[in-house]
């Protein structure tokens, strides 16, 4: 029999139970930026599958193709106007509560300008990460989508892999904008940060390997330079998964590199993707760097009188012009046991078949 004296204790230690927990039993709110685009809603839909509260940063007029679910809630972001995103951040987090988390995916891989680069993908990460911490918007972790390309061309001669520690020089636009990026959340001391650099992404909703896979299909493969090329990859859901690990066993302070573990020459890469289309015949094209210059060049002269954003461009040329990208994932492996579900040859045919169900190839 218990006593009244015994009742009021064990409700007083159940209130104090369901207080202490009750933040662990409410959903987690996270911010998923660039969530329209082909890596940030493939993100999106790994946030809503694991049961996040997930907001989507979107862009006036962005494609809402990927963001169908009724669950999710779209914001426009207002990144150049650093006050207006702080009042924005300000309303959200007065309405629904502070974010768990911010993912951001949002920045540029191509410009007309280079100064473009800097402006989307180092000044407009800045304005985020500071209107957060004045709004106090953020009670987590501030995770920036970086790049493979801050490191710069790698060891050419011996192929030694990029390595934790491995110094970043970057020399294109893009991954010089990205690694000012990186550079301004270590200077931080009350952002908690966790700086992802994957290596070239592929998976549905994919465009830029769409063409290459594309061209092989019509019996045509193209390589930029005659000496060995060694190439990384990581599936879009791969690296979506390895993200959420992270975040979920509390990881602060630290960058990694990411790949599926393996490293392809572009024969070897083409050779997968032609095995994977059953196509028994391709003529094999090598095009000499010094040619591939120029017309990199001229491709961006003219898309800028179109006024048009080239995709093959200068800052592309030096992409092809790299040997070396391989790098060393032991330190997800030893900190999260990352081992990716899809290697090259599965991945390939998983996304070829996305590609045909949608119409694509």
């Amino acid at each position: 029999m218990i006593r009244t004296g015994e009742k009021k204790g064990i409700h007083a230690d159940i209130t104090i139970f369901v207080q202490q927990n009750r933040k662990a039993m409410e959903k987690k709110r996270i911010l998923i930026t660039g969530a329209s685009g082909f890596i940030g809603s493939t993100i999106v839909a790994r946030a809503l599958a694991l049961g996040y509260e997930t907001w989507a940063g979107i862009r006036s007029g962005s494609s809402l193709r990927y963001l169908q679910d009724e669950r999710l809630r779209l914001i426009d972001l207002h990144y150049g106007d650093p006050e207006k995103l702080t009042r924005q951040l300000r309303e959200e987090m007065n309405s629904a509560g502070s974010f768990d988390a911010v993912i951001h995916v949002a920045g540029l891989t191509k410009a007309r300008r280079k100064e473009d680069f800097d402006r989307v993908n180092y000044c407009y990460t800045r304005h985020l990460a500071e209107a957060l911490q004045k709004t106090g918007a953020l009670t987590g972790t501030f995770v920036l989508l970086s790049s493979l390309s801050v490191m710069g061309p790698g060891d050419e001669k011996g192929y030694e892999p990029f390595c934790a520690n491995s110094i970043p020089h970057p020399n294109t636009a893009y991954g010089k904008s990205k690694l000012k990026a990186e550079q301004y959340l270590m200077s931080q001391t009350t952002l908690p940060w966790l700086i992802i650099r994957p290596t070239g992404v592929y998976g549905p909703r994919d465009k830029d390997y769409l063409i290459l896979i594309k061209a092989v299909k019509k019996g045509l493969s193209v390589g930029a330079g005659f000496r060995k090329q060694l190439l990384t990859f990581i599936h879009s859901q791969d690296l979506a998964e390895a993200i959420f690990t992270l975040l979920e066993k509390g990881i602060r302070g630290k960058s990694y590199l990411l790949a599926d573990g393996d490293s392809y020459t572009d024969n070897e890469f083409n050779a997968t993707v032609q095995e994977v289309l059953g196509k028994k015949r391709v003529i094999r094209l090598k095009i000499p760097l010094w040619l591939v210059r120029p017309a990199a060049i001229l491709s961006e002269k003219v898309a800028a009188l179109m006024g048009r954003t080239a995709t093959f461009n200068s800052d592309k040329y030096l992409i092809m012009k790299q040997r070396n990208w391989s790098c060393d994932i032991g330190p997800l492996r030893e900190d999260i046991g990352f081992t990716p579900r899809w290697k090259l040859k599965e991945g390939v045919r998983m996304t070829t078949e996305w590609y045909r169900k949608e119409g694509w190839l």
